[in-house]
């Protein structure tokens, strides 16, 4: 007489679910590139229907752009060029990956002079546009 002993099946191991996300640089450098564009082309598009406005009733126009000059919207135009000027250094970031031989191999370099570029240009464009606040609202 034999006997049977029962082996259990194996258990699949219990592995943690992945995200396309892994906190890399270059891909928070990736998702800031979809925000900032998201956002340039959703300024783009109001631009566009508030100036069209002028066609309509110049009265129109002028009370919309009335609305515009808060302290509120000075800080969105704050906002504004820093996601202009993030979007058009990483897109020659992206070109330079794409077209160039090294590009790939040099992408963290690049991020770093980006980031670099980015800080130089927006703190004096920052105080540029603070100055033309501080007139405007004090």
């Amino acid at each position: 007489m034999s006997t049977q002993t029962e082996v259990p099946a194996p258990q699949p191991k219990k592995t943690r679910r992945r995200t396309l996300y892994r906190g890399d640089p270059g891909m928070w450098s990736w998702v800031l590139h979809r925000i900032t564009g998201a956002t340039i082309f959703f300024f783009l598009f109001v631009h566009v229907l508030d100036t069209a406005l002028v066609r309509v009733s110049p009265q129109a126009y002028n009370e919309v752009i009335e609305t515009y000059k808060t302290p509120i919207v000075g800080l969105m135009e704050i906002g504004l060029v820093a996601a202009v000027l993030f979007h058009a250094l990483n897109g020659i970031r992206v070109i330079l990956i794409d077209f160039w031989a090294k590009g790939p191999r040099y992408q963290r370099q690049m991020l770093a002079v980006i980031a670099g570029l980015f800080l130089v240009i927006f703190i004096a464009a920052v105080g540029v546009i603070g100055m033309h606040m501080v007139e405007r609202f004090l």
